[in-house]
């Protein structure tokens, strides 16, 4: 392991306390945190959530990735599928891509009509004040790729069987659009950044140094949540230590992997 890969190492499970920290004082203080995730395909955005939540209470915490919206959901209201997925007291909701679909994906790849997003970009910052005047922590992160960066990205998805699933349809039509793509982006930045719901920007060419700045800055923006974990002692057992034994009447699997 590399020099640079300890030192990272080293400060993410520094974060990580500190997360976990984070989501113990959200369920002792009944306070609600949403944080939206926002990028070009290839940015990083799926690794960095799964990076915030390894180290916490699966109970505390629900990432909301949304899918393709089926036929009765296409002709709601537009955030109407989104609420149900808005953090309960004491949780934290990560979202992997949010309602901002509308403010570049889909007029992008003419998912949506010029009425439809222009709507969208009108109603947002309302829908937002509505979240946080009720008190729900809302932090919006944007993360930004290079296109030489996204496009060394995509030629590793596609050539790793284990990664290739990745690269939707979406992406894959998306991916000559890279300067139509960034124009809706700035668009939408600049008529959703609000006072009460403002844009994050994080430097993703780098993806780790990229999650180590966009974690660090997350905890600065929640109030005081330094909430440790009491040290546990265990007691000595009694006895020797017994075998497990179990009935017989169950299948076992077969220990392929000996050593």
């Amino acid at each position: 392991m590399s020099k640079q890969d300890k030192q990272y190492n080293k400060r993410m499970e520094a974060l990580q306390v500190e997360l976990a920290g984070l989501n113990r004082w959200l369920q002792r203080s009944g306070k609600r945190l949403a944080v939206i995730f926002e990028g070009r395909d290839a940015a990083g955005k799926g690794g960095t959530i799964k990076r915030i939540a390894e180290s916490m209470d699966t109970r505390g915490y629900r990432v909301a990735a949304l899918g393709k919206p089926n036929d009765v959901e296409a002709k709601q209201w537009y955030f109407q599928r989104y609420v149900p997925h808005l953090p309960s007291a004491g949780e934290l909701v990560l979202f992997d891509r949010s309602w901002y679909n509308r403010g570049v994906i889909e007029p992008l790849m003419g998912f949506c009509t010029q009425e439809q997003y222009e709507a969208f970009l009108a109603t947002v910052p309302t829908f937002e004040k509505l979240l946080t005047d009720d008190g729900i922590i809302l932090l919006k992160y944007w993360l930004t790729v290079d296109q030489k960066e996204q496009e060394k990205r995509f030629a590793d998805r596609a050539n790793d069987p284990l990664k290739r699933w990745k690269l939707s349809p979406v992406d894959l039509a998306s991916r000559t659009k890279y300067a139509e793509f960034g124009h809706l982006r700035n668009i939408m930045i600049e008529r959703t950044h609000t006072a009460n719901a403002p844009w994050f920007l994080v430097d993703f060419n780098d993806q780790k140094r990229g999650r180590l700045n966009l974690i660090q800055h997350l905890l600065e923006q929640v109030p005081r949540h330094d909430t440790p974990m009491p040290a546990v002692k265990l007691k000595p057992l009694k006895g020797k230590p017994k075998r497990e034994k179990v009935s017989e009447k169950a299948l076992w699997v077969p220990n392929t992997f000996n050593d």
